[in-house]
This record gives C-alpha cells, sequence and structure tokens, in this order.
C-alpha cells in the first residue's frame, strides 16, 4: 500500500489585496480624496490666476490700486506673476491626477507661492487674494497629510 503525501496547501492569489483593517481602507479613501480635492483646487486656482494674470497685462480697470504701497509694483508685472503661477498650478493639478510625487512638491510650492504673490497684491484685488490665501492653505494642508509611505493619510 502506498501512504498518503501530504499536498502542499494551494497558493494564496497574488494580486491586489483589500485592507483587512477597516481603518486602512478609509486612510485610503481619504488620502486620495484629499488628493483630487487638493488636484482640483490647484486647477481651479490656476485657471483664474491665468486669467487674472492676463487681465493685470491688459490693465483691465477691474483691479484698485493704493498709491501708497510698499510693495507697489507695475499692473502688467503683477500680471506676468499670475500668470506664470497660474500655468505652474495647472501643471501641478495635472500631475497630481496622476499621483505623481513630483506634482505633490510641485503644488506645495506652487500654493506657497501664491499665498505670498496674493498677499503682496492684495491691495489691486483684496477680496480675490484673500479666497485664494485660504484656498491655497487648504491645498498645502492637503497634500502635506498624506503619508509618502503608504499614500494614506497621517493620523
Amino acid at each position: 500500500m502506498s501512504t498518503p503525501t501530504n499536498p502542499t496547501p494551494p497558493t494564496p492569489p497574488r494580486g491586489p489585496t483589500t485592507p483587512t483593517n477597516p481603518r486602512d481602507h478609509e486612510s485610503n479613501t481619504l488620502a486620495g480624496g484629499l488628493v483630487v480635492f487638493a488636484a482640483v483646487m490647484l486647477l481651479i486656482s490656476g485657471v483664474l490666476d491665468v486669467l487674472r494674470g492676463i487681465m493685470g497685462i491688459a490693465k483691465d480697470p477691474v483691479f484698485v490700486s493704493t498709491p501708497n504701497y510698499v510693495f507697489k509694483f507695475d499692473l502688467t508685472s503683477w500680471g506676468w506673476i499670475h500668470l506664470v503661477l497660474g500655468l505652474i498650478a495647472i501643471a501641478a493639478g495635472l500631475g497630481l491626477f496622476r499621483l505623481a510625487l513630483w506634482a505633490r512638491i510641485l503644488g506645495i510650492v506652487a500654493a506657497a507661492l501664491l499665498i505670498v504673490a496674493n498677499f503682496l497684491s492684495i491691495p489691486y484685488y483684496p477680496l480675490w487674494s484673500v479666497t485664494v490665501m485660504a484656498a491655497s492653505a487648504l491645498v498645502i494642508w492637503a497634500l502635506c497629510v498624506i503619508r509618502r509611505d503608504r499614500g494614506t493619510a497621517a493620523g
């Protein structure tokens, strides 16, 4: 008589696995949502900054000007600054949809520069400058809370 041999146990299927811990799934969802939020906000801010730059270059009368401002620039100069920053923000926003690390870094830098530029241009377009500063701060937060090692929100 032959002795029964112990068959090897079947190997588990390879491929994407779902997290066993529901909290991991929640973190992954939160991380994805924050990146999408940052990408969309950068795209919106970028497009609007490009339009604002064009208005500045064309010397549109929509801008308010104060005569005694420490950081006074020519309106055309502000237009070019906002045009370039808007294009950078658009590039970072598009890169974030591909989850590229360079896009996260560029997004943080672009949002920080947008905060500075909008702070300096408060006398020209006050309410909008403050609004963009707040949105850019949220973008920086959203891109900074994502952990690099797992792509999940820090917590």
